[in-house]
């Protein structure tokens, strides 16, 4: 029985609990930098002291009585001591180069102890997350405030480091990987994508959690989404379970877990703090005050997964596991998206067999296309091609007064915000890429979600390396061919965007309703069949061309778009279609 059908027996009787706070625990014990260095690091260059992940080289007994400990306690799943392990975090200690160690280590470490515990009790199969901390920096927050469109780290930086990490947790033993305490959706995105290449590579699929932490009462993360927006912009990796962690304890989380508890389909997990931190930074909820707020969790059907963040101890973990035990837990299915989202499938199709996902795009803020939505306008004033006051400015690189033309379309009406930098005498990829690192510090301009614009794919791809949000590429095709175009359209996949698809195939641009609808369809399948695309994320443009030219061979063009639209949408369910 592989370990996604095991959990899934077990949710479907009993809610499993995750462990506690790692750092807590290892602060009980008053390490000295002797501990933290051990011999292998006594003369290292760096203080070492606080950096807790290091302990699975130096003092691996510390590790592993506390994660015994969380187990003699009641919990059925524990982190690995990775929270940092990333060659991102560890190189404020100069320790770069053992992360894959560090990560390896780690959990064969949690392994040996999970083995053990369950030959003990085999009747309680006990589990390792591998756990994926943020790193010590953002990708879509500029460190320099003089400076919005810097960043401290590039998307393919950060995506290796996690991969790094990634194949050792992999390779020790996990059982389950968790990408946690996720403040920018970016930063989970390169994430994600670095968990889809090591599981390629590795020829193995674990269930990955994704937990995200909302920073304070706002609702939203430390970059600025709302909890909707995360989960747009993340529920393409399909993950296993969905939730909170850090941040808030579970008085104060207890209104957006109701919310994501509405969104999600799947599993949901919550591990609060042990209440919000006193004067002195220390945590003062009870064990009893802690479990009694969780409990009410359990009751109101919010999780299937519960544990305890900051400040929570075994002690913690114990009494939550009593307070759980016997609850059922929250029965997984459609969800209804809550908080403004509203239902993820399209009720005039159905919930029985050919019910359809509604498309859902963001950017800090959710934009879903529902049956009843008026048409959906795409600014695109910010096109270099399009308009030559951007087109001034961006040679310019005057990135603020660029900014300008895209709130103007926003507070123009405009739902979408098309970016395009294609011109000759423009860097088009390091343009694209600032530009969008400039407006993604904007909230106004954030909030919509951005179409990708390119007639060069390395353009499109670094735009989708800027973009926290579900953005919309424009475009891919049956142009280069068959191999070509499902490449393309799984690497805008891994990225969670949505693709507008070109009705333009390997002999040409169509202009006929049916050598539109031909083509379409021909993509549909491709991208539904082989590369796993939702029709939901396919936005079809069967090209309109050139109308009310005066050439006669040019009249028939507007008539053939409107008739190849209906034929599309009648043989291509759950799909959208662009023109203009």
């Amino acid at each position: 029985m592989t370990t996604f059908e095991t959990l899934e027996q077990l949710l479907a009787k009993r809610i499993l609990v995750l462990d506690g706070a790692m750092g807590t625990m290892v602060q009980r014990r008053k390490l000295s930098e002797a501990d933290f260095r051990g011999a292998r690091f006594a003369a290292h260059s760096h203080d070492l002291k606080g950096n807790n992940d290091v302990l699975v080289l130096t003092r691996p007994d510390v590790i592993a009585e506390i994660h015994a400990e969380y187990l003699e306690a009641g919990a059925d799943i524990i982190e690995t001591n990775t929270f940092s392990a990333q060659a991102v975090s560890q190189a404020d200690y100069g320790l770069e180069a053992v992360s894959y160690e560090l990560n390896f280590e780690a959990a064969k470490l949690a392994r040996r102890v999970t083995d053990e515990w369950t030959a003990k009790t085999p009747e309680r199969p006990r589990f390792v997350a591998g756990s994926i901390g943020p790193t010590t920096k953002t990708l879509s927050i500029s460190p320099d405030v003089n400076n919005p469109a810097f960043r401290a780290i590039t998307f393919d930086a950060m995506k290796d480091a996690f991969k790094e990490q990634v194949r050792g947790l992999i390779d020790g033993g996990s059982h389950v990987l968790l990408v946690e305490t996720q403040i920018d959706t970016l930063n989970a995105k390169a994430a994600l994508v670095a968990v889809e290449e090591a599981f390629d590579e590795a020829g193995i699929r674990l269930p990955l959690m994704v937990s995200a932490t909302l920073t304070d009462l706002s609702g939203r993360t430390l970059s600025g989404q709302t909890l909707d927006a995360f989960y747009v912009s993340i529920e393409h990796c399909k993950p296993f379970s969905v939730g909170l962690n850090c941040a808030l304890g579970a008085r104060q989380m207890r209104p957006y877990l109701a919310d994501l508890a509405r969104t999600v389909p799947g599993h949901v997990s919550c591990y609060p703090n042990a209440g919000l931190p006193n004067a002195f930074g220390e945590y003062d909820e009870t064990p009893d005050e802690t479990a009694a707020l969780v409990k009410d969790f359990a009751d109101s059907g919010f999780v299937n997964i519960i544990g305890g963040c900051c400040g929570t101890t075994p002690d913690h973990i114990r009494a939550i596991a009593r307070a759980v035990d016997g609850v059922r837990p929250r029965s997984s299915g459609i969800g209804d998206r809550g908080s403004g989202i509203g239902d993820p499938f399209d009720s005039a199709q159905g919930r029985q067999g050919s019910a359809l996902r509604l498309t859902t795009l963001s950017g800090l803020e959710p934009l879903v296309i529902r049956p009843d939505s008026n048409f959906q306008m795409i600014g695109e004033r910010t096109n270099v091609t399009g308009s030559k006051k951007f087109e001034r400015l961006v040679k310019a690189r005057d990135w603020a007064g660029a900014a300008t033309v895209a709130l103007d379309q926003v507070r123009g009406g405009a739902n979408i915000i098309d970016v395009n930098m294609d011109e000759g005498m423009l860097d088009s990829e390091a343009c694209m890429t600032e530009f969008l690192n400039y407006i993604g510090t904007e909230p106004e301009i954030a909030r919509l979600p951005i179409m990708i614009d390119s007639s060069k794919w390395s353009v499109i791809e670094a735009g989708l390396k800027c973009v926290q949000g579900k953005a919309i590429v424009n475009s891919i095709s049956l142009k280069e061919g068959e191999a070509d175009f499902l490449a393309k359209a799984r690497t805008v996949r891994r990225y969670g965007a949505a693709m507008i698809v070109m009705a333009f195939d390997e002999k040409g641009q169509a202009d006929t309703a049916e050598r539109k609808l031909a083509i379409c369809t021909r993509a549909y399948r491709l991208l539904t069949e082989q590369a796993g695309v939702d029709p939901s994320d396919i936005i079809f443009d069967p090209n309109i061309l050139a109308i009310a030219t005066g050439l006669e061979e040019h009249n028939d063009y507007g008539k053939y778009f409107i008739e190849a639209t209906r034929l599309i949408k009648q043989a291509c369910p759950g799909v959208k279609i662009s023109g203009g």
